[in-house]
């Protein structure tokens, strides 16, 4: 099962119809408790289990519930989706306990789908809230944030303190699997969206360069990509090579993207398979509908192409 997606907006509902909480910088996850085991799925339904060993112990709390969260990797109190991502494909069980033990992960739930064998799907997110406060899950592994009835305050506190945003929900919204509802809304600070890498360029030194300078990117439209910029900030050091290792075997001899490319921006590109989704910081879309000052954050290990909205970045 896919969780229930949240859609962006500019505009912070009011009323005792709403009640909002923190966007936390993570992994989405939805942690299915039952026969005394515990497996965290991500949103593309891939079993994450075996990467983030230190939520085991949620199989003790209860014997049968399916809970809806967000998987965060704290730094100085302030959640890193950097410092999660290197979490995303660990498959190996030492490594991820030597991770685990190094730095361990926190799931923040937020959401109640199954209790005791019982769907919840279709009550309304005031009882599945309520019913989830109540199982009182709290640990330094996984912990139940609270609610806030006053929105506007809650955009300010969490810009602040250097949070990613805030999410607001109708009290009456049932949960439907899958679907970017309108009644789940998200108020994010920072200008970060996930798009699709197309092509990418080399470093330009003067000189024939390997070494990583720029991609390409866009969103998922009929026949392809839309094109919204070359992405070349944050790709020093380790983050570009790490990336350059994963497009060298997705090269290709045509271009993916279904609208036009600038010339200046197709010259010295390597195309590759539109597969790879990254998060990307920006100012928003400019107006040729272009990214403005975009910077790398991350590969999104738990996206698929499919996952990308044809909407990101503004448009």
């Amino acid at each position: 099962m896919r969780p229930m997606l949240a859609t962006p907006t500019s505009t912070i509902p009011a009323g005792d119809r709403w009640q909002h909480e923190v966007k936390w910088d993570g992994m989405r996850v939805l942690a299915d408790v039952r026969d005394g085991e515990m497996r965290l799925f991500s949103r593309t339904e891939r079993d994450v289990t075996v990467a983030f060993p230190e939520l085991r112990g949620l199989a003790a709390e209860y014997a049968d519930m399916l809970l809806d969260g967000e998987v965060v990797s704290m730094r100085d109190g302030i959640p890193s989706f950097a410092a999660l991502a290197e979490r995303f494909h660990v498959t190996d069980a030492r490594r991820a306990a030597a991770l685990a033990e190094a730095s361990p992960v926190t799931l923040m739930t937020f959401d109640l789908l199954r209790l005791y064998g019982v769907d919840l799907l279709t009550r309304p997110w005031s009882d599945r809230r309520s019913t989830l406060e109540r199982l009182d899950l709290a640990s330094p592994r996984w912990q139940t944030p609270p609610t806030f009835g006053d929105g506007a305050s809650l955009h300010a506190a969490t810009k602040e303190q250097g949070l990613e945003g805030i999410v607001s929900k109708r009290v009456d919204s049932v949960y439907v699997p899958g679907l970017r509802s309108p009644y789940w809304l998200k108020s994010p600070h920072r200008g970060t969206v996930s798009v699709v890498i197309g092509g990418w360029r080399p470093e330009s030194t003067g000189t024939v360069s390997s070494r990583l300078g720029a991609v390409l990117v866009g969103v998922p439209v009929a026949g392809g990509l839309r094109y919204l910029g070359r992405v070349g900030s944050g790709l020093a050091g380790k983050a570009g090579q790490a990336l350059m290792s994963d497009l060298r075997e997705l090269s290709v001899g045509e271009s993916p993207f279904a609208t036009d490319v600038p010339r200046e921006d197709a010259a010295g590109t390597t195309w590759v398979r539109p597969v790879l989704v990254a998060d990307v910081e920006s100012l928003g879309l400019g107006g040729q509908g272009r990214l403005r000052q975009p910077a790398y954050k991350g590969l999104r290990g738990d996206l698929t192409p499919d996952d990308v909205d044809g909407h990101e970045g503004g448009a």
